[in-house]
């Protein structure tokens, strides 16, 4: 599979942070390239740029990111996934450069709605960060099939802190998109969003977008 994933940060940090890039109006473009290994595992790799006034596009890290799931042959009642990813970004951007994720998703589809939850751990491995230790990062997402092609719903993005000693909450980061779907084939994955912050340390307003295809490379039957 083959996505780009936009995000644009309409009102942000306004002033550079330790040397950090302000946030405000930066255009991130992410290239996603993704390989399944089998019906169960799958290896993706991401490349970060970001553009702004003042600064032409550049490159901004890269990260790899394996993940397992349970065989639908299992049956199991929800899907359940585990995806690691370890990843470096230039200082500009993060002061973090070294991090790892561990993102475990359990989800499960009822009828028209759809719900996930992503109770992901994070840690810096080069940075300020490393004093922080383990981080909790979870995300959820519930959305609702209004036709064949449109689901639209919400989607969530936290970083809360420390998993021992949780930040305060104008500390933390709390994302809320409202996101929709567009289930045009099976082919390709369309979604878009607007999204904002509500605490005082998170970027108040974003807009996102991701555009995916999927390709399979085997060999076609002589029935096909």
């Amino acid at each position: 599979m083959v996505e780009l994933h936009s995000n644009f940060t309409a009102i942000g940090q306004d002033h550079l942070v330790d040397g950090v890039y302000p946030t405000n109006h930066q255009e991130h473009e992410t290239l996603e390239l993704t390989e399944g290994l089998n019906d169960w595992s799958e290896v993706g790799f991401y490349i970060f740029t970001s553009e702004q006034a003042g600064h032409s596009m550049q490159w901004v890290g890269s990260h790899i990111r394996p993940r397992v799931r349970i065989p639908a042959s299992w049956h199991w009642p929800v899907g359940v996934s585990l995806s690691t990813e370890i990843g470096y970004q230039r200082p500009n951007y993060s002061l973090d450069t070294w991090t790892w994720e561990l993102r475990p998703i359990i989800d499960k589809t009822l009828g028209r709605w759809y719900f996930a939850v992503n109770p992901a751990l994070e840690r810096t491995w080069h940075g300020p960060g490393v004093r922080q230790g383990v981080a909790f990062a979870p995300g959820a997402k519930f959305s609702f099939d209004f036709t064949r092609i449109i689901s639209a719903g919400m989607e969530y993005y936290g970083d809360y802190g420390r998993l021992q000693n949780v930040d305060p909450l104008r500390e933390q980061q709390q994302q809320f998109f409202l996101a929709t779907d567009l289930n045009v084939s099976p082919k390709w994955e369309i979604n878009f969003g607007v999204g904002l912050g509500a605490t005082s340390s998170t970027d108040h307003l974003l807009i996102k977008g991701i555009i995916g295809r999927r390709f399979s490379w085997k060999k076609r039957s002589a029935v096909d």
